[in-house]
């Protein structure tokens, strides 16, 4: 067993014998290519099969966005804070969350990962406003991890936030978070928009919030949950005065005494402001950002200001966050009521025709051409929040739910434009200008180090993550190497390798290669995610496979290749660089090490064709893959994600790409 830095004790997946030990691949009894590219046909003939069977009549694709229970706890809180909770959806949430109860009592916030003491406070507060009884075995489990690990005073902020609405806890003991932060203008820090988008709608919301510090009757008392009831705040010591946690602890100190003397006139007018900026930002679904956090916490904080329920703006919020609800069924048949934090229509739209055009789909097919049409209506003609840094660039972005104008994101816009350049439309011309926009956006978009982050250009400030309020994950949007490997192959692909902004992009992730060869995941889980998305944009730009670092990202991969054939690597990467490349085998993620080994010049190798067998073999009969296992990333190891459709788009992906020798020839598209 080795211990892991979250404090928790994993088993760590056997290696990939070396490429010295007497294994399968190199001896005369291993799989043959000639066997691997018969297999690889016939899986990709049902894969393409069974994704063509779950497209949208309207064009697109979305899998379900698995995250954790406390997108379903807080939505329950919610529910009970406003007063409008129902026993039906109460029961459905709660026989969710019980079956995702772990035997020890505890709540993961990814598959087979350690109990997470946040989520396991919220999931059972969720269970108590169900009607389960804190002696319940199931309870008494939960409470009594709680309180070992530290109890309500441990948990993150977010979490005592939602207890300070029922009393729970105290807002004093909280870190305060001023509305008049509104009105910090773009060049000082900590404005919001030093902020990450997703941090920025969540933050500002929360300014109204902690000002007005609501309190609804608390249906229970939750003494259970402290480790002393007497004490449930016990005091800590302050880090340092020279370091930064101990600057930003006493700046806390101080805003607690602004609190105190600040002008009523000018924190009124603050929380006005604060209100139209977010009322500003509502989508035309009614939803906030395409994701549950903002949505719930706005919806909250314009009641507080005295929007009534029936208000357009609210009654719109509300029903967007009912579209979050996946239903279905238990073993018994009884109502089951998961929440997802966001939906992936865009993304999954245009990776999964990535996918089928690769696997050989003709470009002109009818459901590809309906997807293009999908996708060409979505793209973003208007300013967003991207526009505060970039003021003079045009829109033409892509973002990554049904509605979010406001946050177009750079990620979906290189691969749709990828995607639409594989499929043969009827307009020609209303695809190239299209992809003009988007070429022109994305470009603009560039950070100043060369690189790309996925919302906002040079999105670096270190203060945000040093505030004492900022312990939910990551709330900055710096360049990552998945998202430049995105753009670097799209500018590829339109044959702008040699422009200067992708000359400086490519620099960026050559010297972003790790030590060991692999590079980092920012937006999927992790190592082999990056390493999978930083080989193929290469490979487009021209770096021959007898580039140093191309040999060494081959050499990594091979050595994480587990014994079965297959690559997985852990959320605990993330934490721990001894999980780099280490877990259970995936079929997204052996699809992400072929795509990069195939990109790499590597068909013929040994790992290539038992990877192919892996994913050949344990494709179910439908044409679909299983993968419990969480391969997304929204922030590292603070908030893991299991895409649905990536089991199904990235292995039909590497199957074509293995069966055609590369990704299709975009000269046949646009």
């Amino acid at each position: 067993m080795t211990a892991t830095t979250d404090g928790s004790t994993g088993a760590l997946p056997p290696r990939a014998p070396s490429a010295g030990d007497a294994t399968a691949e190199n001896t005369e009894t291993g799989p043959s290519a000639t066997d691997a590219a018969g297999a690889a046909r016939r899986a990709t003939a049902r894969a393409t099969a069974y994704l063509l069977s779950v497209q949208d009549d309207a064009g697109w694709w979305k899998g379900d966005l698995e995250t954790n229970v406390t997108m379903d706890a807080e939505d329950l809180l919610l529910r009970q804070f406003l007063g409008i909770g129902d026993r039906d959806t109460t029961e459905a949430a709660a026989r969710h969350l019980r079956a995702e109860q772990r035997a020890d009592g505890t709540w993961a916030t990814f598959y087979d990962g350690p109990g997470e003491l946040s989520a396991t406070i919220e999931a059972y507060v969720a269970l108590r406003l169900a009607g389960d009884a804190p002696d319940a075995a199931h309870m008494a489990r939960a409470a009594t991890w709680i309180r070992e690990h530290g109890g309500i005073a441990a948990s993150r902020v977010f979490t005592r936030i939602w207890l300070a609405l029922f009393g729970w806890w105290k807002w004093s003991d909280l870190p305060e978070l001023p509305p008049e932060l509104i009105y910090f203008p773009k060049w000082f820090p900590l404005n919001i928009y030093d902020f990450a988008c997703w941090a920025r709608q969540t933050i500002v919301a929360l300014t109204i919030v902690s000002a007005v510090r609501p309190v609804r009757p608390a249906p229970f008392a939750l003494d259970e949950l402290h480790t002393d009831p007497a004490r449930p705040n016990p005091p800590r010591p302050l880090a340092p005065a020279t370091s930064w946690d101990g600057i930003f602890q006493r700046l806390d100190k101080a805003l607690h005494g602004y609190r105190k003397v600040a002008v009523r006139g000018l924190r009124r007018s603050a929380m006005r402001a604060a209100a139209s900026w977010i009322v500003e930002r509502q989508e035309n679904d009614g939803c906030w950002g395409g994701i549950q956090p903002p949505a719930v916490y706005s919806v909250i904080a314009l009641h507080l200001l005295g929007y009534d329920l029936k208000h357009p703006v609210l009654r719109e919020g509300l029903k967007s966050l009912d579209r979050f609800a996946v239903w279905r069924k238990d073993a018994d048949g009884a109502p089951v009521r998961m929440i997802e934090a966001c939906q992936s229509p865009v993304w999954d739209t245009c990776l999964a025709a990535i996918a089928l055009a690769d696997a050989g789909l003709p470009a002109d097919h009818p459901q590809l051409v309906k997807a293009a049409e999908w996708m060409l209506a979505e793209q973003i003609r208007r300013p967003g929040d991207w526009s505060v840094r970039k003021p003079q660039l045009p829109s033409g972005g892509w973002a990554f739910e049904f509605e979010n104008d406001n946050y177009p994101d750079i990620d979906d816009t290189a691969e749709v434009v990828l995607a639409l350049r594989r499929i043969q439309y009827p307009d020609p011309e209303q695809v190239d200008t299209a992809v003009r926009r988007a070429v022109r956006w994305t470009l603009g978009m560039q950070s100043k180090n060369g690189a790309w982050g996925a919302f906002d250009a040079d999105n670096t400030s270190l203060f945000p993550n040093r505030l004492p309020f900022c312990d939910f994950g990551e709330v900055i949007d710096p360049p990552s190497s998945d998202v430049t490997a995105h753009v670097v192959e799209m500018a590829a692909d339109l044959g702008m390798t040699h422009d200067a902004r992708v000359r400086r992009g490519i620099r960026w992730l050559l010297a972003e290669q790790e030590p060991d060869g692999s590079w980092f995941g920012r937006w999927g889980t992790n190592y082999v995610y990056g390493t999978g998305s930083v080989l193929p944009a290469l490979a487009a730009a021209g770096i021959p496979a007898s580039h140093p670092a191309v040999r060494r990202a081959v050499r990594w991969l091979e050595r994480v290749q587990n014994e079965d054939g297959g690559w997985g690597e852990d959320q605990r990467s993330y934490r721990d660089k001894a999980w780099a490349g280490r877990g259970e085998s995936t079929a997204s993620q052996t699809a992400w090490a072929l795509m990069a080994l195939l990109a790499a010049g590597e068909r013929e190798s040994a790992a290539v064709t038992r990877g192919v067998h892996w994913l050949a073999g344990t494709q179910r009969a439908d044409g679909s893959w299983d993968e419990p296992y969480f391969t997304g990333t929204g922030f590292p190891w603070d908030f893991s994600i299991n895409y649905h459709l990536y089991r199904q788009v990235f292995p039909l992906t590497a199957l074509g790409r293995y069966l055609d020798g590369g990704p299709a020839d975009a000269s046949q598209g646009a």
